[in-house]
């Protein structure tokens, strides 16, 4: 299995544990972590963002659908299930509370790796989506009279 590979399967198998400590153990010191939701810099920052989601979704797995690698690079399309059973953290700091509604969400990343390390993750899904099957509404912040 080649590095790229065997360090994106790594990251799965370690967050569908939801081992925090293998989870950032995944990423270099210095790695970038972008996503819809949040930007974490540094390993600690990146597996806080992950602990933050598993709180809010604390039986989440994730099952791959496709992989297409690159000599230092991965992207892949995936999708995330489990059930909303903790606060979820939303852009802008606002919290969404338990619903124990279950999700399934179509997602897709790109990653970069150097010497066996995640240094770059990039996620992309639809937050619509997601607060679609949680039962919650996204409001903008000057449509407030209408949310």
């Amino acid at each position: 299995m080649s590095d790229v590979i065997h360090c994106l399967d790594r990251l799965r198998k370690a967050f569908n544990r939801h081992d925090l400590d293998e989870l950032g153990n995944c990423f270099g010191l210095h790695a970038v972590l972008v996503a819809p939701d949040g930007i974490g810099q540094e390993r600690d920052e990146i597996a806080s963002y992950y602990g933050q989601f598993m709180e809010a979704f604390p039986d989440s797995r994730c099952t791959p659908q496709s992989v297409l690698p690159t000599i230092d690079s991965l992207a892949a399309e995936y999708t995330l299930t489990g059930t909303h059973k903790g606060p979820w953290l939303v852009p802008g700091g606002g919290v969404i509370e338990a619903t124990l509604r279950p999700i399934a969400i179509r997602a897709c990343s790109v990653s970069y790796v150097e010497d066996g390390l995640i240094v770059s993750h990039r996620i992309y899904y639809d937050q619509f989506e997601l607060a679609a099957q949680v039962g919650a509404r996204l409001c903008f912040a000057d449509a407030e009279a209408v949310c």
